[in-house]
């Protein structure tokens, strides 16, 4: 923001009110117009189809699209080098298998499969040297699983299964790297063959060539909302109507993705929830207002709501379904949420081996939102409530909060301090000035945030912890870093991807959540940002 903008009348801001009204209900409409929800397809998951189900259609473009994903390293995928070993992976085995399975391959033509291989397999013998894995889903059985595939498939070309093409042929075995177990996948897999648990479905993919047929689960639509899980269970499993359903389900994402595939499919009530209640924190256009309470019953479930179809009931999806209802005006019970509690915090699934940080904080906010609607019911939750706030205060680290569902703490933090200001009490004040400082610090010469360079997304968290508190506007530099902060977001190219920060078995990128978070922070800078209504506010 220059100068002349501090200064800015409030007759310009009705203008910039109608202006994100406009773009508010465009992006509400899309969404209610899309059933899948808007990611792009994932290195990972394409693999896995490729190497899992390659009889489906489009196969070919699959493997082009696949070859084309390569970075000149040798590596696949997004982020960081340890971010892109389990795309790498999964890229490197769907290639040896087409090699092995497809003997008069043309298109593209088996040379070319071979060099892209031998390239991945030169990157997988360098693994980076230092720092963690990420806690990505399942990361800790599909990395050895993989290995195992790739050093099987590679054991062709030592008996002439594979033919001789070049360095590929003289490939040694993979080690599982360093802070893996390499029999972690089959320890899993021996204790599933009982049962499959509900938690493991969406990452069935690592396990499934362990179990015998007769204990495998079945899917309805796509496993565990998983195209990789499903197409696993495609290749274990022998034609009947369930086969065919699995096939209608991922022939379907297929065609949604443009013959690719994402994540997880559909993303419909993640994307919803999140969504809407991004955009209420400036207030939601009344245009929305409707849409947004029907998304909100729609997909509140008595029974805790799922995120995606095959996926476990969470306490992440239930408190925003009950916050969303809240924020529109109408009253989701929370009483779902009581069967994920853990005697401090709520467990985001049944099973879960980490807490999150940013589930607890959607349910201390859920739950205050609740109570403002409600405030009867108030004892019942409130010692609850308290015991969330207290536990999330313990878990800040250096000023920040970080999570397994997104890579940057700018999420996290500004989830758990929008809580905290909600619900006050012991240390609250003190971990949401240690939050501001963070953030303030943190800056980038060129207004933005973010862990591996400036990004919107994370720049719009940044914004938003900023704006949430009242008493951030006394610290110095506040100002300043408004104004650097919305200078980035008008200057930021809105036609690019957005960076792929979130977490699932890799980095993805939920793009209309992302533009919703966007468009709240600049809305909400134009409302409540410098030079509007601080005027005596220290720089």
């Amino acid at each position: 923001m220059t100068g002349s903008r501090a200064g800015t009348s409030t007759a310009v801001i009705p203008e910039a009110r109608r202006r994100f009204d406009s773009q508010a209900v465009r992006l509400m409409a899309d969404i209610d117009a899309d059933p899948w929800g808007s990611v792009r397809a994932s290195v990972y998951e394409t693999a896995r189809v490729i190497s899992l189900a390659p009889e489906f259609a489009e196969h070919g473009a699959r493997l082009e699209w696949l070859l084309n994903q390569q970075l000149p390293d040798g590596t696949w995928g997004e982020g960081p080098a340890r971010y892109r070993l389990l795309p790498t992976l999964s890229a490197v085995e769907a290639l040896l298998a087409t090699l092995v399975r497809e003997a008069t391959a043309t298109v593209p033509t088996r040379v070319r499969l071979a060099s892209a291989a031998a390239d991945g397999l030169t990157a997988l013998h360098r693994p980076p040297a230092d720092g963690r894995w990420p806690d990505t889903a399942a990361i800790e059985v599909l990395v050895p699983s993989l290995v195992a595939r790739i050093n099987s498939l590679l054991d062709h070309s030592v008996t002439g299964t594979l033919p001789h093409l070049g360095p590929l042929s003289r490939a040694s075995h993979l080690s599982v790297p360093h802070g893996f177990r390499p029999e972690r996948h089959e320890e899993i897999a021996q204790r599933c063959r009982t049962g499959v648990p509900g938690k493991l479905h969406h990452t069935f993919e690592g396990i499934a060539r362990h179990l015998p047929g007769n204990t495998v689960p079945v899917p309805h639509g796509l496993l565990g909302s998983s195209p990789a899980a499903t197409g696993a269970w495609l290749a274990s499993q022998p034609e009947g109507e369930q086969g065919e359903q699995a096939r209608a389900s991922l022939s379907a994402a297929a065609r949604r993705y443009g013959g690719l595939f994402p994540e997880a499919a559909p993303i419909r009530a993640f994307e919803r929830l999140w969504v809407a209640a991004a955009l209420a924190r400036p207030g939601l256009p009344p245009a929305c207002r409707a849409t947004a309470g029907a998304w909100a019953h729609d997909i509140y479930d008595p029974a805790g709501v799922r995120g995606a179809p095959g996926l476990l009931p969470d306490a992440d999806d239930t408190a925003m379904a009950v916050l969303v209802a809240a924020l529109t005006g109408t009253s989701g019970d929370p009483a779902p949420l009581a069967a994920f509690w853990a005697d401090t915090h709520y467990r985001c699934y049944i099973g879960e081996d980490t807490g999150s940080v940013t589930a607890n904080a959607h349910a201390l906010q859920a739950l205050t939102a609740h109570l403002r609607l409600r405030p009867a019911v108030s004892p019942v939750h409130h010692p609850r409530m308290d015991l969330v706030r207290d536990w999330l205060v313990e878990q800040q680290i250096d000023g920040a909060w970080t999570d397994k569902w997104h890579a940057s703490p700018y999420y996290a933090t500004e989830r758990c301090v929008r809580a905290l200001l909600s619900h006050d009490g012991p240390g609250t004040r003190q971990a949401i000035q240690r939050a501001v400082d963070r953030v303030l610090a943190s800056q980038h010469d060129d207004g933005t945030w973010g862990i591996w360079g400036g990004t919107a997304e994370e720049t719009a968290y940044a914004v938003q912890i900023l704006l949430a508190d009242p008493a951030a506007a006394i610290r110095p530099g506040w100002r300043t870093a408004l104004q650097r902060a919305e200078h980035a977001l008008d200057a930021g190219d809105t036609r690019r991807e957005p960076p792929a920060l979130w977490h699932d078995k890799t980095l993805y990128a939920p793009t209309a959540m992302i533009q919703a978070e966007i468009l709240a922070a600049r809305q909400l800078l134009t409302r409540h940002g410098p030079g509007r209504h601080t005027q005596g506010v220290a720089s």
